[in-house]
């Protein structure tokens, strides 16, 4: 369906950077709630532990 002819053309490079793009908003979203996680039960077991 996809060859090297297509993403030759000018349709065909604006698919791969839309695919491109998609997949740096998805490691973006990804990463941003990846990160808070840790942290949020690094909390919960201090608050534990203080309150025992």
């Amino acid at each position: 369906m996809y060859t090297a002819r297509f993403f030759s053309t000018t349709l065909g490079r604006a698919a791969l950077i839309s695919i491109a793009a998609m997949a740096a908003l998805n490691v973006a979203v990804l990463t941003q709630q990846l990160g808070p996680a840790p942290q949020a039960a690094a909390y919960t077991a201090v608050a534990a532990s203080e309150a025992a």
